[in-house]
């Protein structure tokens, strides 16, 4: 599993951003906007994970204001992610993850064998600094429990991001 002091495993995924448009993302190719916050959860449009998602939408102040960027990841599609974001208007970018890539190189991939889904991602996160190292993480082997907001804020601001004011 990828830890804290780890380099973080580089990918190029789609992304959909705040405006819905879809796009190559390349990690390495955005360390400037480190602080950077991976928030991996299972799949959009069920209870937990989007009230997790929300959550991040209702604190991206906190996270701009100590000049973090967040990206929720998961094997959704990025047209699925698109009516997500949309639907729950939030303000940050979320990552496709179909082809499991990020699942495997992060080491958080989860079944819900009971009910025939396999390989989603483990809900956890991960904050990235500017030098691509892993400054915090965060996974957990339950996926009704969320992640201690405060903690991962307080990673971020460890950091100096580009906007920091802290």
């Amino acid at each position: 599993m990828v830890s804290v002091d780890d380099t973080a495993p580089d990918f190029t995924a789609p992304l959909t951003d705040i405006d819905g448009d879809i796009e190559l993302f390349t990690l390495s190719e955005h360390l400037d906007e480190a602080p950077i916050v991976l928030a991996f959860f299972p799949a959009a449009f069920t209870g937990v994970c989007t009230t997790e998602m929300c959550t991040f939408r209702d604190q991206m102040a906190n996270f701009e204001d100590i000049g973090a960027t967040v990206y929720g990841v998961s094997i959704d599609t990025p047209f699925t992610l698109s009516e997500f974001a949309e639907k729950n208007n939030l303000n940050f970018g979320l990552i496709s993850d179909t082809n499991r890539e990020l699942v495997d190189a992060y080491d958080v991939e989860m079944d819900f064998a009971d009910l025939g889904v396999n390989r989603v991602a483990k809900r956890s996160v991960f904050v990235v600094n500017g030098d691509g190292e892993i400054t915090y993480e965060w996974v957990s082997d339950d996926p009704g429990v969320e992640p201690d907001y405060e903690a991962v804020e307080a990673a971020a601001a460890a950091l100096e991001g580009p906007a920091a004011s802290v």
